[in-house]
């Protein structure tokens, strides 16, 4: 562990490596787990805003799920998430034949809305912990994600370098910068 500005940062996202592999995993991350997806206070009213916009990618039972349980909720943790489908699938998962994608990405990428999807979503497989005075950046390893683990082994890109846009969208440039410098000093073995 190491400290950048307020984050304490687990080397493991220097050392270890990913790539997300779809044909593998088939977005098994968007319909497994037991909590929707982690979201950030600020981005509950854009999944209120976008909704309208978003709503025609997606599937009926994710319409039915958002709106009987709301665009986000709070969790069982007290946490804010995205709703889920029968405690399954997220509410906003759409499906290119067998594979699970986002149906925010899918509007995004049309260029419906300036917004790719949720940064906790983005930043996979980091994820961040808030606690008072710091925020912890972790590597969450997921068997499932197993295949991803061995493309990015075989591609040889470590975790930073697969998430950098969204570290640089959670945490800014100037932060991102620092990071490259540690792991260029990691190794280099200073």
């Amino acid at each position: 562990m190491f400290q950048l500005g307020k984050t304490i940062v687990s080397e493991d996202i220097l050392e270890k490596e990913f790539v997300c592999n779809l044909t593998a995993c088939k977005g098994a991350c968007c319909v497994d787990g037991d909590a929707g997806a982690p979201l950030l206070e600020e981005e509950t009213a854009i999944l209120e805003k976008i909704y309208p916009t978003i709503k025609p990618f997606l599937r009926p039972e994710g319409i039915a799920a958002i709106e009987e349980q709301g665009t986000w909720l709070k969790g069982k943790d007290g946490d804010l998430e995205t709703p889920l489908i029968d405690n399954k699938d997220c509410a906003y998962v759409i499906f290119d034949k067998e594979t699970a994608l986002c149906g925010i990405e899918q509007a995004y990428n049309q260029g419906l809305i300036d917004w790719k999807k949720p940064v906790s979503c983005h930043l996979y497989p980091i994820r961040v912990k808030e606690f008072s005075s710091f925020q912890a950046v972790n590597y969450d390893r997921w068997d499932i994600c197993s295949p991803a683990c061995s493309l990015g082994k075989e591609l040889e890109v470590p975790v930073y370098k697969f998430v950098k846009e969204a570290l640089i969208r959670r945490f800014g440039i100037e932060w991102y910068e620092e990071l490259e410098k540690v792991a260029k000093d990691l190794q280099s073995g200073k």
